[in-house]
């Protein structure tokens, strides 16, 4: 056969290909957020939800998924920051690094609500912390460091060899070189594998509801003490989180309107996710910029 017609077949096959996958995705997107933005509302958004009667909102739900975002993150970024120097920089090209690798891979594939019943059972049960938000973040993340772990040291390698060699040419040490020099120029791509993973917390479920538990508490915003029972900021409360929130709506919420309340959490939900890629590829593009671009000039 023709080289040519080889080729116009095979890319004919691959943009078909590539044409399916995005209208799934865009179809799924469509069909949520007609659903659930008639139903989306600043009162629905500042309103706490409601058990068994109908007008309830997602306040508590939507702060819950929020402060659990950041309190992962508070958790996994130093132990992803110091596993990704470790393997780009320090780790010996030997068999155990290429255990470690493989467990990360291995930790990496976990299904989430494996990781939620290993945290139920050891934080939760074991030493008796409870449904609470700590646990939560505890296991998301063993749910996201490996993901975390990876971006950072993948960031870290894509710097040119050539400012290594020069720093350490210079007499600089290599762990200044990696301070001074490696780790600003991998800032971009730490910051968006960042922003990319907390949209993967944002919309997690099934190890939430094993570990932050899904009740919703009445929070006093008033109250900033974070070691007070009532306070919105205390981490040992436990606390249903906008995607456990969706879950339980659907499963066996008695409202009168739980479908519509599902429907627009659902919204809310695409459209924070959404917001979030959307932030990752434009803070990283910027940051590359200033990092790359503006110290040419």
């Amino acid at each position: 056969m023709n080289p040519k017609s080889v080729n116009r077949i095979a890319t004919t096959v691959i943009n078909s290909l590539v044409g399916v996958v995005v209208a799934l995705l865009v179809l799924l997107i469509s069909y949520i957020l007609v659903t659930g933005l008639p139903h989306m509302s600043l009162d629905f958004l500042l309103s706490p939800s409601q058990s068994y009667q109908a007008g309830g909102g997602i306040r508590d739900q939507l702060f819950n998924s929020i402060y659990l975002v950041i309190l992962t993150l508070i958790i996994s970024f130093p132990i992803a920051l110091g596993a990704g120097i470790y393997l780009a920089e320090y780790a010996p090209k030997n068999w155990i690094v290429d255990v470690i690798r493989t467990l990360i891979e291995v930790l990496s594939s976990l299904p989430s609500v494996v990781v939620g019943l290993f945290a139920y059972l050891v934080f939760v049960i074991k030493f008796q912390v409870g449904f609470s938000i700590i646990s939560g973040a505890v296991a998301l993340t063993i749910f996201n460091l490996p993901l975390l772990t990876r971006n950072i040291e993948d960031s870290i390698k894509s710097v040119p060899d050539f400012q290594m060699q020069g720093a350490l040419a210079l007499g600089l040490s290599k762990w200044t070189t990696i301070i001074k020099i490696i780790f600003p120029s991998a800032i971009p791509g730490i910051i968006t594998g960042i922003i990319l993973s907390s949209g993967r917390i944002f919309g997690e479920a099934a190890a939430l509801i094993y570990t932050s538990g899904q009740s919703a508490p009445v929070l006093n915003y008033a109250n900033w003490n974070p070691f007070s029972p009532d306070s919105f900021l205390n981490p040992m409360r436990p606390a249903e989180t906008l995607a456990v929130h969706i879950w339980k709506v659907n499963s066996e919420g008695i409202t009168p309107d739980a479908n519509a309340i599902s429907s627009g959490a659902s919204a809310v939900l695409i459209l924070v996710i959404i917001l979030f890629n959307f932030f990752a590829h434009w803070i990283g593009k910027k940051l590359y910029k200033k990092f790359t671009v503006g110290e040419v000039k």
